[in-house]
């Protein structure tokens, strides 16, 4: 089999599906007949859903267009190929091996074809296959923790004709809680907010402008009481407690960012981890994590309980304060989290002021 038909998989679902539309649109780019280009959605809940899927592939791969033209095809956001319950079915397995043989008997004269996947387990059979087989593509490097963000910004920025600092970026990649899709998006607003003449996105237009999502609802106070900065905490604190009225969220995610920096410090004062201009070294982190991650009590999900859950481009991140933070500062820390959440059980009417305390009695 020639390799004719294009697989593209990765690490982020908005790059692959990026990637595999821009392609889509160029070769279909001189096609006028729309019988000539089909996409099939191969998005799947259950078995019955793969079979769907997989049968209207085959329809469409066999039905060629009227006139002659060369049809393409795309499958498209496949997720039957990750690691996952529907994955590992017997009934999804046997679909997949269907597919192979649509794949390997399908004339690529006559057909072009395009399959999208997120996530992909390339441990499997079918992968490997797509790999020795036909043009198999990764949007990034396919690797789980890369920070695929910061390509992905520099990039948007260029085609907008603007250019965005470090600290711009940093700011930017953490309020949207590396989300690709939410940082183009704000990237695009934040061009269109400058006009003309002004091209450079600064970390003050980053933090007025960018709203933060999920679980970074809390950036800017944590990002302020880690950087040591009293003022800038206080304003943040203040600006946290104009929209809301708990301050119980922000002590957690403190707490949360202290408990990393406590692991940190204490595997970097072992001499286990080094820190460096660009950061934490990811060798040193996987090199610690065979040594020491079998003492976590088997937590493998996205925890602050476990360093080694963590991306190593944001541990760095978080890490750049470290040389001013002594363990017993750490420590210190975790304990004034504890007192001030106390302290907002009995004063629940005053938690702006319960906070201001914290951040005066740690960064006074």
């Amino acid at each position: 089999m020639s390799k004719e038909f294009i697989f593209i998989g990765g690490s982020d679902d908005f790059l692959v599906s990026r990637m595999a539309k821009a392609l889509f649109e160029e070769k279909t780019c001189d096609l006028t007949d729309d019988f000539s280009k089909e996409i099939i959605n191969g998005t799947s809940g259950k078995v019955a859903d793969v079979e769907l899927a997989v049968g209207r592939f085959r329809q469409a791969v066999q039905t060629l267009p009227l006139f002659g033209d060369k049809k393409v095809v795309w499958l498209k956001e496949v997720n039957f190929l990750a690691d996952s319950v529907t994955g590992r079915a017997e009934g999804t397995l046997t679909q997949v091996d269907a597919l192979k043989d649509i794949l390997d008997k399908t004339d690529p004269q006559s057909v072009d074809i395009i399959i999208s996947a997120f996530p992909v387990d390339r441990r499997r059979s079918f992968p490997k296959w797509c790999e020795k087989n036909t043009d198999f593509r990764l949007a990034g490097s396919g690797k789980k923790n890369e920070n695929i963000l910061q390509p992905l910004v520099e990039e948007e920025c260029r085609k907008l004709g603007v250019s965005i600092t470090e600290d711009a970026r940093e700011m930017l990649e953490a309020k949207v809680g590396g989300n690709t899709r939410l940082a183009i998006e704000e990237i695009r607003k934040l061009a269109t907010y400058l006009g003309k003449g002004n091209e450079v996105i600064e970390e003050t237009l980053v933090r007025e402008l960018v709203p933060e999502f999920g679980e970074s609802n809390f950036f800017e106070a944590a990002e302020a009481f880690y950087s040591l900065d009293l003022p800038w905490t206080l304003e943040a604190i203040r600006r946290h407690f104009f929209n809301q009225k708990d301050g119980r969220g922000l002590i957690t995610t403190l707490q949360g960012r202290n408990r990393l920096l406590i692991q940190l410090r204490v595997l970097h004062d072992s001499g286990e981890i080094s820190l460096g201009g660009r950061g934490l070294s990811s060798r040193d982190l996987q090199k610690a994590a065979e040594t020491y991650a079998r003492h976590f009590g088997g937590i493998n999900d996205k925890s602050n309980f476990n360093v080694f859950t963590q991306n190593p481009w944001y541990l760095g991140r978080l890490a750049r304060p470290i040389g001013k933070l002594p363990l017993r500062k750490l420590i210190d820390f975790q304990t004034q989290f504890l007192k001030t959440f106390e302290e907002i059980m009995h004063r629940p009417d005053e938690q702006e002021a319960v906070l201001r305390d914290l951040a005066v009695r740690c960064l006074g």
